[in-house]
C-alpha cells in the first residue's frame, strides 16, 4: 500500500553534521580491525538478496565478508564478488565452524521459510554475536518459532512490523512512532521501521527519524543493501543505535542522489553513492 509521511514529535531528526561518525583509520590499519561479517541467506530462487547484502557490507567498509548460501549459488557469488568468501551450506551443522571466526551476522535476505532457512536461523539465534535480522528472519520471528538473541538490530518494513505485533499494515502506518517503540521494547532490540520517514528506535527510549529518500527507491533489493550496511558499521565498532541511524541516513540519501536520475533505480546503484557519502561524513583518514 502507498506509504505516507506522518508528523512525528519527540524524535531526533537525522541531519548532516549531526550524525554518528565512524572512527577514522590509522595508516597502519589492517582488515582484522574492522570485523568479519557473515551474511546468511539466499535460498533457491532468491540468491541475489544475500549477494546484495554481502556486496553492501563489503563496500561499506567491513574488514572481511563471508557468505553462507545454497551451494548452487556459490559460483555466481564468486564471479560477482571474488572478495567475498562464499561457502555452500546444505545443513545447519556446516554453519557451526563458520561462526567461530565471525564478529557480526546479517541473516534473512533470501532466507526463505523452508526447512533450510529455519535450521540456519536456529543456529544464528543461539550465537552470542551482534546480529542484523531482516526479511525472512523477521517473518520466522513473527511465528514464534525462534527467539531473537541479545544485541540485535531488526529491520522490518510495515508489513513485517504488522506480523511481528499482530496488527494490520494500516494500523502500523497510522502510528509509526508507537509501533517502532513497541517493537524495540518487545524484542529488546534496536528497530529500524522502514518506509517514508524511517524510524530508528532503541530499547532505552531514543528515537530518530530520517526524512531523506526518493520514490525511485520503491524497488526490490533496497532492504538487502540496508541490512548489509548496518552490519558493516557494526563490524567496524559502532554501537547498534548509532550504526542504525548512520546506515539509514546513508541509504536514504544515496537513494535521493541516485533517484534524481528517475525511475529504474536498481538496488546495487546505491552502493557507490553510499561509499561516497560515508567518506564525506566520516573520512577514512584524519
Amino acid at each position: 500500500m502507498p506509504q505516507t509521511k506522518h508528523p512525528i514529535t519527540d524524535v531526533q531528526l537525522l541531519l548532516p553534521g549531526h550524525l554518528p561518525q565512524l572512527a577514522a583509520r590509522s595508516r597502519d590499519a589492517h582488515k582484522g580491525q574492522f570485523g568479519h561479517l557473515l551474511v546468511i541467506g539466499g535460498d533457491r530462487g532468491v540468491g541475489g538478496a544475500a549477494l546484495l547484502s554481502s556486496e553492501s557490507a563489503l563496500r561499506s567498509g567491513a574488514g572481511m565478508v563471508s557468505l553462507a548460501t545454497r551451494p548452487e549459488h556459490v559460483p555466481a557469488a564468486l564471479a560477482r564478488l571474488p572478495e567475498v568468501m562464499a561457502v555452500g551450506v546444505s545443513s545447519a551443522n556446516q554453519l557451526m565452524g563458520l561462526l567461530e571466526k565471525i564478529s557480526v551476522i546479517v541473516i534473512g535476505p533470501g532466507l526463505g521459510d523452508a526447512a533450510w532457512g529455519k535450521s540456519l536461523l536456529s543456529v544464528a539465534a543461539n550465537a552470542s554475536l551482534a546480529q542484523v535480522w531482516d526479511a525472512d528472519a523477521l517473518n520466522q520471528l513473527a511465528t514464534g518459532s525462534v527467539e531473537l538473541p541479545a544485541n540485535c538490530v531488526i529491520t522490518p518494513h510495515p508489513g513485517e512490523a504488522a506480523r511481528l505485533l499482530g496488527l494490520s499494515t494500516a494500523e502500523v502506518q497510522a502510528d509509526r512512532l508507537k509501533v517502532a517503540r513497541a517493537l524495540s521494547q518487545r524484542f529488546n532490540a534496536v528497530t529500524i521501521l522502514k518506509g517514508a520517514g524511517s524510524l530508528i528506535a532503541s530499547p532505552d527510549g531514543r528515537v530518530s527519524r530520517c526524512d531523506q529518500g526518493h520514490p525511485a527507491m520503491a524497488t526490490a533489493g533496497l532492504g538487502d543493501v540496508l541490512a548489509g550496511l548496518v552490519g558493516a558499521l557494526l563490524a567496524q565498532g559502532m554501537p547498534a543505535y548509532e550504526a542504525s541511524c548512520l546506515a539509514v541516513w546513508l541509504h536514504a540519501t544515496a537513494g535521493d542522489r541516485q533517484g534524481s536520475f528517475g525511475r529504474g533505480l536498481a538496488a546495487s546503484d546505491l552502493m557507490p553513492a553510499i561509499r561516497q557519502l560515508l567518506e564525506e561524513q566520516s573520512p577514512c583518514l584524519k
